[in-house]
């Protein structure tokens, strides 16, 4: 039997808690159960097994750094909508590495259109807005986006950016500048 209070909701984010403690590819199960002092058998009855368990840990983490996007743009457009966002983005990476390791796992279609996965691409599109972007430059400037932010935080929190003296934030910055630049005068579509 599983002990009082432990319920799926607190079993996802004590999941959540572990990937960013020990790292997503590291949480199981059994790992889960012993933090709870229960038996894994006993939360077989909350989540059918370890992938079921990464999956929501996922969803967990795309919903949480939504909502904390969606926060950092309210009220903001152009380059202040960019930056908010993209400070959103790379602060939750820095403070919840496992989280956001959880969210490059590949979701099943079913589970990625339920996901707030869709959010994050809403949220780009709204910054799009101050830059009066139309298809399907909008679509290539959220990819654009995306790249350039995961591409920029998956460097820095692995230590890519160490064997130099440049300032990262300072990088960060100028990085901004650009993208805000390039956002402004985007190519006539091809």
């Amino acid at each position: 039997m599983t002990r009082a209070g432990v319920t799926a909701a607190r079993l996802t984010e004590a999941a959540a808690d572990l990937a960013d403690e020990v790292g997503f590819e590291n949480v199981t199960v059994s790992a889960l159960a012993r933090g709870f002092g229960v038996k894994d058998a006993s939360l077989y009855s909350h989540v059918k097994n370890a992938h079921e368990l990464k999956v929501r840990v996922a969803v967990f983490a795309l919903a949480e750094l939504a909502d904390r996007a969606a926060a950092a743009l309210a009220g903001r457009a152009g380059k202040d909508a960019l930056v908010a966002f993209a400070n959103a983005y790379r602060d939750y990476a820095k403070e919840h590495p496992g989280r956001y390791a959880a969210m490059r796992m590949e979701l099943d279609p079913e589970t990625a259109a339920a996901s707030a996965a869709r959010r994050h691409s809403e949220l780009t599109r709204a910054i799009l807005r101050g830059y009066e972007l139309r298809e399907p430059a909008q679509t290539d400037a959220v990819r654009l986006l995306h790249s350039a932010f995961f591409g920029y935080v998956s460097l820095e929190t692995a230590g890519g950016f160490r064997h130099h003296a440049r300032e990262v934030d300072a990088s960060w910055s100028s990085a901004m500048d650009a993208l805000d630049a390039l956002l402004r005068n985007w190519p006539p579509a091809s």
